[in-house]
């Protein structure tokens, strides 16, 4: 070779050298891939006043991490909305529309937000490898991650939530031996939802001897007169509610019109809201509920959103009002769990976005003990949760709360739901699902 050749080669050498040099300082500069989060949404409809603040909540999460934090180890988060008006024909179309994914982005884990839209889904979750985080309700079965490998009742099952509400009338009479021979009605939205906790009630009452009465009221609960002069007539010591929407307050007004007293009366965790409580005026005051959100901004990650978000002009509330209500709170601790799960995954499978699989292995071994929740900023607002490839539920806790006429407050600690007590009908209903359906639960411990 000539030294002209040699000098050609040499210098066309550093230029390829320079040109990959070049690119790779790009590609490094280039922002991490973001994480697509479809929002199922009710903004309008029936239920729009309890939908609107949890969207709020979860958008004012989401925009605190990606301004604060720079998104979850540098991937940022970016979502859209599809309006379901709470319906199962419009979520699934909805579901259709987003399972694909966005802007190269795969959905990592979907929230129906709607009990019957996630039951609908149960089974193209599992199809299309996409899983649904239902938290405080859901299919009370699939809290066994075998037989429902994508469904996952995170933190309270119904069947927990009826426990925790007989657990705190123990500790209200001074022990579980003082439930013997209480009368404990439910009074319950009549549709599968409404009559969920039945086979846990059946199994508490007759393991701790009180008397089990169910009193169903029809959709959408606009009158409750029979319902309250029965509940006049059986004088029960306590009653449970489990209702949902305007349920609530007319049946907090109507009890009053028969002398039950608000202070004994519990509701569910979705009769446990500002909206629940205000449309019933003074004679809500003394009202009890189970939360695992309770209400108020005397959190740190109250702080640090009013800071980054509210004050910044980012926020997604349409009334001010509702921040640190109960249902903008229940949407900081779905962002707070579905963030942490996508952060655990990543933790396995790089810092980029998570698909559906991988979401699911993030959820199966999601751990957010009170170490991490206290560097979040949400001690005592975020329960511990454990989740496990056969537990989908993890906690099994919540807090009650009172309505003392203008705002809640907590008026216990975390109590425990006798998760012990209900596994084994969760597995029976859960294996009688696997038997009708054909499946064969995946290989784990119960």
């Amino acid at each position: 070779m000539s030294s002209l050749a040699r000098r050609l080669w040499r210098t066309a050498a550093a230029a390829v050298a320079g040109l990959t040099l070049g690119t790779g300082l790009a590609l490094a500069a280039e922002p991490a891939q973001k994480q697509y989060i479809p929002l199922l949404t009710y903004r309008v409809g029936a239920y729009a006043s309890s939908g609107i603040p949890i969207w709020a909540g979860i958008i004012d999460y989401f925009t605190y991490l990606n301004e604060a934090e720079g998104g979850i180890n540098g991937v940022k988060l970016f979502w859209d909305e599809c309006e379901t008006e709470w319906g199962v024909e419009k979520g699934v179309e909805c579901y259709e529309r987003v399972k694909g994914g966005k802007d190269g982005s795969p959905v990592a884990i979907l929230w129906p937000h709607s009990d019957p839209i996630g039951k609908a889904l149960t089974e193209k979750a599992v199809a299309d490898k996409i899983p649904l985080v239902t938290l405080n309700y859901g299919r009370t079965e699939a809290v066994d991650g075998r037989v429902f490998p994508y469904s996952f009742p995170v933190v309270l099952s119904f069947y927990s939530e009826a426990s925790t509400a007989i657990n705190y009338i123990a500790q209200a009479v001074g022990g579980k031996d003082k439930l013997k021979g209480l009368k404990i009605a439910t009074v319950y939205h009549d549709s599968p939802y409404g009559k969920e906790t039945q086979p846990a009630l059946d199994l508490l009452a007759k393991t701790y001897g009180f008397e089990n009465i169910q009193i169903p009221v029809p959709h959408p609960g606009n009158d409750q007169t029979a319902q309250w002069n029965r509940i006049r007539q059986l004088k029960p010591d306590w009653v449970f509610l489990r209702g949902w929407g305007v349920m609530t307050p007319v049946a907090i007004k109507t009890a009053a019109k028969v002398g039950f007293p608000a202070d004994h009366i519990i509701g569910g965790i979705w009769s446990s809201s500002e909206e629940d409580v205000r449309p019933a005026g003074a004679v809500g005051k003394g009202y009890l509920a189970i939360t695992t959100y309770p209400a108020g901004t005397n959190f740190p990650i109250h702080d640090k959103i009013k800071k980054v978000v509210i004050d910044a002009g980012k926020s997604n509330l349409q009334d001010p009002k509702s921040f640190g209500s109960v249902y903008y709170n229940s949407g900081i601790v779905d962002a707070i769990i579905l963030t942490e799960a996508i952060r655990t995954a990543q933790a396995k499978f790089g810092h980029r976005a998570i698909n559906g699989e991988e979401g699911r292995w993030g959820l199966e071994h999601l751990d957010i003990d009170a170490k991490r929740i206290a560097e979040i900023g949400a001690t005592g607002l975020q329960p511990t949760l454990k989740l496990s490839p056969s537990d989908h539920e993890g906690g099994g806790i919540a807090r009650v709360i009172q309505w003392d006429g203008e705002t809640w407050n907590t008026v216990s600690d975390w109590i425990q739901a006798d998760r012990d007590l209900l596994r084994p009908l969760i597995l029976e209903r859960a294996a009688a699902y696997a038997k009708e359906k054909g499946i064969t639960p995946v290989a784990g411990t119960n």
